[in-house]
């Protein structure tokens, strides 16, 4: 495997975990406890989008580092955005579609 596959594959898993890191737990950006206890959803998707770019920014780091950085029209905001937002989805399903039993 290539050094340039390998940082695409890597990416895509920090992708991954930082799209569900918001739904996984209830402190802000996984590291602050809440006063209340309880994110909102408003607050889970500010923190969505603020890992949408550290991830990105991971992403740009590995672009400078094989090579010349491409430059990105609003497409590729629009498309990556997007597959952000699927990549969240499981985190999303588990947080505020399935019931959890509380002991």
């Amino acid at each position: 495997m290539s050094s340039q596959s390998a940082s695409v594959w890597l990416v895509l898993v920090v992708a991954l975990v930082a799209a569900n890191l918001p739904f996984a737990n209830e402190r802000l950006f996984a590291l602050i406890a809440l006063r209340s206890g309880r994110k909102g959803l408003g607050l889970r998707f500010a923190e969505l989008l603020v890992f949408y770019f550290l991830a990105g920014g991971v992403g740009l780091l590995f672009e400078r580092r094989v090579g010349q950085i491409a430059a990105q029209g609003w497409e590729f905001y629009a498309v990556s955005g997007a597959l952000f937002l699927v990549l969240a989805f499981p985190g999303f399903t588990w947080r505020y579609l399935i019931k959890h039993h509380r002991s």
